[in-house]
């Protein structure tokens, strides 16, 4: 028997159970062949403190200095550009404000974006305090994390059922099962069903599609210091990525817990939205995905003990800010588990607790 089952194989679950790993042995379960296969493995990846609600901010703030410097740190430069129609300045000022950036001349947005359409772009913001984060070595250091502390990361671990125990949790796999007095719910899209097969309440999360475009390098440009550009209304977003750039038409479409795929209408819609901003055409996609960003009811994360059952506890809901809270969602995790006085302030933790549905 272990101390802790931690369903769910993504950020959220390898970053608790690398906490957890500390307080007792850890059981990882994930059902896919590999971890950060969902949510994890289909994100933008970048980190900016200031992008959220205020308890999302508050947990990216205090998961800064984790990313900088933990294991040599996981952040590179990167910078986030906004932009906007030259009659959108209301709009425009109120995202300034609201993401701490800074306006630009459009001369200065052009030498750092250089296929911005002088048509269509007539204001810009620039923050350069926004850094790509090294995904893959994130989750595997967690999982690392938990392996050297004497837990076990299983993967093809499709969960079929969960029986409540006089001493906890047993959680059957289609070839294993496994017991631990407290388990952890970090499933991601599918939080919801996994209290479900616990008989635990579920809290009404709703996952919702996210799709990716990769496109080669406009004209043939070197991207690789390029920013990330965002639509001040967020109606489609670009990045660079290893030569090439990732286009979002930034939809929010629910779905169901499953393995997405993209709407091509609603990609090609996105990318009829960013090419009315640039000067370049999009003449071919290099591929293409999804993946699904799971919110609470309330959009702030969940973290905390299930108001019906305190031995199962809530690490869910982290929308697209998974990454970026992932250090101190994971801290605050294991200090609530273990009685010890969190970190975060008072107001922030309010904001997370389970409790909230009660």
């Amino acid at each position: 028997m272990a101390d802790f089952i931690v369903i769910g194989g993504g950020i959220a679950g390898t970053s608790v159970a690398a906490r957890l790993s500390a307080l007792g042995t850890v059981t990882l379960l994930e059902r896919e062949t590999a971890l950060g296969y969902h949510a994890s493995g289909r994100s933008a990846a970048l980190f900016e403190s200031h992008y959220g609600l205020q308890s999302t901010v508050a947990l990216s703030k205090a998961s800064a200095d984790f990313h900088a410097t933990a294991h040599g740190g996981f952040l590179s430069p990167r910078g986030l550009m906004f932009v906007a129609a030259p009659g959108d300045a209301a709009a425009f000022a109120r995202a300034c404000d609201d993401f701490h950036v800074t306006p630009i001349s459009m001369d200065e947005a052009r030498a750092k974006f250089p296929i911005l359409n002088p048509d269509t772009v007539g204001l810009a913001a620039f923050h350069e305090a926004a850094y790509d984060i090294d995904t893959d070595r994130q989750i595997q250091t967690f999982a690392r994390s938990v392996r050297e502390n004497g837990g076990s990361v299983l993967t093809g671990q499709d969960v079929t059922a969960i029986t409540r125990t006089a001493h906890g949790w047993e959680v059957a796999t289609r070839d294993q099962t496994h017991s631990a007095p407290m388990l952890v719910n970090a499933a991601g899209a599918w939080v919801d069903q996994v209290a479900t097969l616990a008989g635990i309440a579920p809290l009404g999360f709703t996952p919702l599609r996210r799709s990716m475009a990769r496109i080669p390098a406009p004209g043939g440009h070197d991207v690789s210091g390029w920013p990330m550009v965002l639509d001040i209304h967020e109606t489609w977003y670009c990045k660079p990525d290893a030569g090439s750039l990732l286009i979002s038409p930034a939809e929010e479409e629910p779905m169901p817990p499953f393995d997405a795929w993209p709407d091509d209408m609603v990609l090609a819609e996105g990318l009829a939205r960013y090419q009315e901003n640039v000067t370049e055409d999009v003449t071919r996609l290099k591929a293409s995905w999804a993946g699904l960003r799971t919110f609470s009811p309330d959009r702030n994360l969940v973290i905390g003990p299930a108001s019906d059952d305190k031995a199962f506890f809530w690490f869910a809901g982290q929308g697209g800010y998974g990454f970026q809270t992932a250090p101190a969602a994971s801290q605050l995790a294991a200090d609530l588990i273990a009685g010890h006085p969190p970190e975060l302030d008072a107001a922030t933790c309010a904001a997370l607790t389970p409790e909230r549905f009660a």
